[in-house]
């Protein structure tokens, strides 16, 4: 399995999917990244998404958790798709301890805004032989605990972004 996003350009992610960009929801960036998924098994029936900054815990104490989205049937997902009800989004950094954002305001895509040095960020993607039956706004744990022993692929994607 592969996946490729033409938001990354020589290793580094676009200024408009972060900090630098001119969308937002509170102080969250919420310009989404693009990326399409290819050669995925035959016997997929859906994909999980995890987009996290483990260059965060020296930080703030855990990997922050920018992107999460369960039961995704298309092999494409658009710049700026987010929030827009097409698809089921879970809950991100920008709530709770992390930020200070509803649960529902933070089940979207939450962009990079690192705030110490430039920071690499992790898109993987998980090929499920089996839909998680999860809602908009789950948590990170849940995905995992669904996805548990249902994962036929993965692959990983990363980019760096700078303060």
């Amino acid at each position: 399995m592969i996946v490729e996003s033409d938001g990354i350009v020589s290793g580094r992610f676009a200024d408009r999917y972060g900090a630098k960009g001119t969308e937002f929801v509170g102080d969250m960036p919420s310009h989404s990244i693009p990326f399409r998924i290819r050669d995925a098994p035959k016997d997929t029936v859906c994909f999980a998404v995890v987009f996290e900054d483990f260059d965060a815990v020296p930080v703030c104490g855990f990997d922050w958790i920018h992107w999460t989205v369960a039961d995704l049937t298309s092999e494409e997902v658009p710049e700026g798709e987010s929030g827009k009800g097409t698809l089921i989004e879970g809950c991100n950094s920008w709530h709770g301890i992390g930020g200070d954002l509803t649960r529902e305001q933070a089940s979207a895509y939450g962009g990079m805004a690192p705030p110490d040095k430039e920071h690499e960020y992790t898109l993987t993607v998980y090929a499920l032989d089996r839909k998680t039956g999860l809602g908009k706004g789950f948590y990170l744990n849940e995905l995992r605990r669904a996805m548990k022993g249902h994962v036929l692929a993965h692959c990983t994607v990363a980019g760096t972004y700078a303060p």
